[in-house]
């Protein structure tokens, strides 16, 4: 039982949660206050303008999402962690032999003209639901600081609730906020995930990180969408994560064709980041790559009725979206496959004409769009 506190004993422990925290898989652990004032405006201007699009959950609770002790009354720390997502195979040198074993290479070969009927879906989304693997251990960790110490104030967060995660992790000395507004480390670049556990503990906190963006516009000058629209700040209502993932209707017409053959989620600005050359493989076999997300075509995706996906994506990320939205983004995707040398126009042709009449107004419209880029390039 750590009572009463001291300066001693609390710093003791702060030692002994990172310790196990990287016994659970995490790879590193900080501790910082709740204080995020400085942000507020920000944060407030960010949502005045839209940004958020459908996102109303971002919203919904006010001022809590910068105020973690109103959220959780009684919370003056927060364990802020990150856990590494880049599949184990993609550091493979077998998997990689093609690409002179860089798996950033690999990636990028996904998006070239000669890949146009293959399936590119986000590497955090290829293996389990994070949530359930964050959220399960970050839960372990809860429990040994109670088995230490005894019941404690504190609630477990991944990316579930309204928290701040990337503030409170730049806060914590994980990483800093890069222009893409993702948390980048020197060590790691930013594939990785965020998760929390608010606490009443008296911690000894970690001090922030620098920025160490400099001059960089590499993730802005790439987007495909041109999202980011300044440095640190992003039009979701333009990315192409949002479009695929949270937007519930129809992909605006002006930004399909921007969207490629990216079915789910988009990784552009991580891939062209000069710091995610020092971008590490997960150390748990919970993101390793399932049903060949990491190579399959478009085409063979679209195939899937509603049971198949349903059964092929328990436990993933992507299940999340429903069978009408995963059909909508693959028939952009094949539209976007006319005239390309890497696909075969007669057989998406096909698998489009087969939809052409799904019971989904929205999955038919955009089967027809893609139809009528086939059309355009070929004259059908």
């Amino acid at each position: 039982m750590l009572s009463p506190y001291t300066p001693d004993n609390l710093a003791e422990l702060a030692t002994t949660i990172k310790a196990w925290g990287r016994e659970l898989g995490f790879a590193d652990v900080g501790i910082t206050d709740v204080d995020l004032s400085e942000q507020e405006a920000d944060f407030e201007d960010w949502l005045a303008h839209g940004y958020h699009g459908e996102m109303d959950y971002m919203a919904a609770h006010g001022k809590k999402r910068m105020r973690p002790a109103e959220l959780v009354p009684g919370t003056i720390r927060v364990i802020s962690v990150r856990m590494n997502y880049l599949p184990r195979s993609c550091n493979d040198s077998d998997s990689n032999q093609d690409h002179g074993g860089d798996w950033k290479q690999r990636e990028l070969s996904r998006l070239s003209p000669n890949a146009a009927g293959t399936a590119t879906i986000s590497i955090y989304a290829r293996g389990r639901d994070y949530h359930k693997v964050l959220r399960a251990r970050l839960q372990q960790l809860a429990d040994r600081i109670t088995a230490e110490i005894g019941e404690f104030g504190y609630r477990v967060f991944t990316d579930s609730a309204p928290v701040k995660e990337v503030a409170l992790a730049q806060k914590a000395g994980l990483g800093w906020r890069g222009k893409h507004t993702l948390l980048l480390s020197r060590e790691a670049g930013s594939l990785f995930f965020l998760g929390e556990i608010l606490v009443d503990i008296p911690l000894p906190v970690d001090a922030a990180t620098s920025s160490h963006c400099g001059q960089c516009h590499a993730c802005i000058t790439v987007c495909p969408t041109q999202a980011i629209i300044a440095p640190y700040t992003l039009d979701a209502r333009r990315c192409i994560s949002y479009l695929t993932i949270e937007l519930k209707g129809s992909i605006p017409l002006e930004l399909r064709p921007l969207i490629g053959n990216r079915v789910y989620g988009c990784d552009d600005c991580q891939l062209f980041c000069p710091w995610n050359k020092f971008a590490q493989s997960s150390t748990i076999d919970d993101f390793d790559v399932r049903n060949g997300l990491d190579s399959a075509t478009l085409v063979e995706l679209f195939s899937w009725s509603e049971a198949q996906f349903n059964l092929r994506l328990q436990g993933s990320p992507i299940r999340r979206i429903g069978h009408q939205r995963w059909l909508r983004n693959i028939a952009v995707g094949l539209g976007n496959a006319a005239g390309k040398y890497g696909s075969t126009q007669a057989e998406i042709i096909s698998a489009l004409q087969a939809r052409a009449d799904d019971p989904s107004e929205l999955v038919r419209e955009h089967v027809d769009w893609a139809l009528r880029q086939h059309k355009v390039k070929h004259g059908i």
